[in-house]
């Protein structure tokens, strides 16, 4: 069944995603691909295509666990639809992350934390670190952004893993989360027809957390989400301020030049000279490598 769920979230995915691009268009909902030559007008926040699959592809599986992961994961969607709108600060954007995941405290999960050499139990804390897990998790995917099927498709690339090593519920969420994905990465990818906006990706970064908490795979989610994690800790230096310090520029040649700040896509920029494509695969062939890691690391411990 949770292949029948996956099919059906790959095809709705597949469908909505340009008629909502197209609904996008229409209200004038558009933004500028920065990153081509002629920075072409793109349809913003497909994510709702993201939003509206997921729940209906679950519809056959659903039970208590995946109707409360499914309002946590709506919940967040909504954050970045109201981001999307009103571009809100990123201060209260965490905040009202904190507020949507407190759903998290009617789930029944094991309070252990499996570190791969040691367990422990947070007992009652776990709720705290559960909330700031998922919270954390939505906001990362979030930030490591900007760039043609960049964060859809290293959301994918995680789910597709946490699903290979979970069961249940977690396995369902992931593998039918991964199928969404992948729809929309079918028309998100370079060259871009539509941007996901902060609604596909918080929302996706959120089910990212979910499932490792769902899956007691939390030690898991991270290794999958280290370049996301190194990207925030590079840009506490600039307090999040990048863009008055200035942007990733293209070039003639349409290769890019790094912004003047360190961020993760930024290192890559200056190691290597890459068009936008070449630096997603990049990304996307790193995201590939930590999650053959999480196999491998699970098999032996």
């Amino acid at each position: 069944m949770t292949w029948v769920s996956a099919f059906i979230g790959l095809s709705l995915s597949l469908v909505l995603t340009p008629y909502v691009a197209g609904l996008m268009r229409k209200a004038g909902i558009v933004g500028r691909d920065i990153h081509k030559l002629h920075k072409p007008e793109v349809a913003e926040m497909g994510g709702i295509a993201i939003l509206i699959s997921l729940p209906l592809s679950l519809i056959l599986v659903l039970d208590d666990v995946l109707s409360k992961a499914l309002l946590i994961f709506l919940l967040f969607g909504l954050i970045g639809i109201l981001d999307d709108l009103t571009s809100l600060k990123q201060s209260h954007k965490v905040l009202l992350s904190l507020l949507v995941s407190l759903p998290i405290l009617s789930l029944n999960v094991s309070k252990e934390i499996d570190l791969l050499v040691f367990t422990i139990n947070l007992k009652t804390l776990y709720y705290l670190f559960a909330i700031l897990f998922v919270t954390g998790s939505a906001n990362l995917v979030n930030m490591l952004a900007g760039f043609n099927g960049l964060e859809v498709g290293t959301s994918a690339i995680a789910l597709l893993f946490l699903g290979l090593i979970t069961s249940g519920d977690a396995q369902i969420l992931a593998f039918v989360g991964f199928a969404v994905a992948l729809g929309f990465l079918w028309w998100n990818k370079y060259p871009a027809r539509v941007f996901p906006g902060d609604t596909g990706t918080l929302s996706l970064g959120a089910l990212i957390g979910l499932v490792g908490i769902l899956g007691k795979v939390e030690i898991f989610a991270v290794i999958l989400l280290i370049p996301h994690a190194i990207d925030f800790m590079l840009k506490t230096k600039i307090r999040f301020k990048g863009r008055p310090l200035g942007k990733t520029e293209i070039l003639e040649d349409g290769t890019l030049k790094a912004p003047p700040y360190l961020s993760f896509l930024g290192l890559i920029m200056r190691v290597k000279r890459v068009k936008e494509y070449e630096l997603v695969a990049i990304v996307w062939a790193i995201e590939i490598t930590l999650g053959f890691v999480v196999l491998l690391l699970h098999q032996l411990l």
